[in-house]
């Protein structure tokens, strides 16, 4: 039985743990304190700590690491609307890790994570929408979801935008907008959009 704790609690032990994992210097963390904490606010039902204890079974972090659990418990909060818990699982389901290989599963979560602002998600969205994964190819779609991330300076959208116009996919072909999005993604390191920028030159 889990004891139960206040809402106030719960955030709380997350607040706590939190602080240990991202807001204080050196090397070493107290990964097992970090985890018990966020695991007992988990128990009791908090979202962020229930992707975070994924995040922990995910690396081995304070516990050892077994994927199973760590896709568990982002279900979990997945399934209470968490943003990247949702992409995780849509993640899961397009790598058919733990789980078979289900591209229209994975269109589904990645759909509710990207509505809700998730940057990997938009981009994997796309990714599925231009070739017809998990969902009927819709190119116009793909660069939607593409342009999305690509606001947030994603370089691997940009590159993917930079295609889609070097070759008139879902949008009218421009060699000047092909260039312009190349432009963007080898000034964020993308190696091939650097190549593809030179043909340009």
């Amino acid at each position: 039985m889990t004891e139960r704790i206040s809402k106030a609690e719960q955030e709380r032990q997350f607040a706590y743990a939190y602080k240990l994992a991202f807001d204080t210097k050196g090397k070493r963390k107290s990964w097992n304190n970090i985890f018990a904490s966020w695991h007992f606010a988990a128990l009791n039902g908090h979202i962020r700590s229930q992707f975070y204890v994924g995040v922990c079974f995910d690396n081995g972090y304070g516990v050892d690491k077994n994927i199973r659990e760590a896709y568990n418990w982002y279900l979990k909060a997945a399934k209470s609307g968490h943003m990247e818990s949702q992409y995780n699982i849509g993640f899961f389901y397009k790598e058919g890790e733990i789980v078979k290989k289900d591209y229209k599963k994975a269109v589904h979560w990645f759909t509710l994570s990207a509505s809700k602002g998730d940057t990997e998600a938009q981009r994997d969205l796309g990714y599925c929408y231009f070739y017809g994964q998990g969902t009927k190819k819709n190119e116009k779609k793909a660069v939607y979801w593409y342009k999305k991330a690509a606001q947030k300076s994603d370089d691997k959208s940009l590159y993917n935008l930079g295609l889609c116009y070097k070759h008139g996919d879902g949008v009218k072909q421009s060699n000047r907008w092909a260039k312009y999005y190349f432009k963007k993604a080898a000034g964020l390191g993308h190696k091939a959009a650097k190549k593809e920028l030179k043909t340009y030159m």
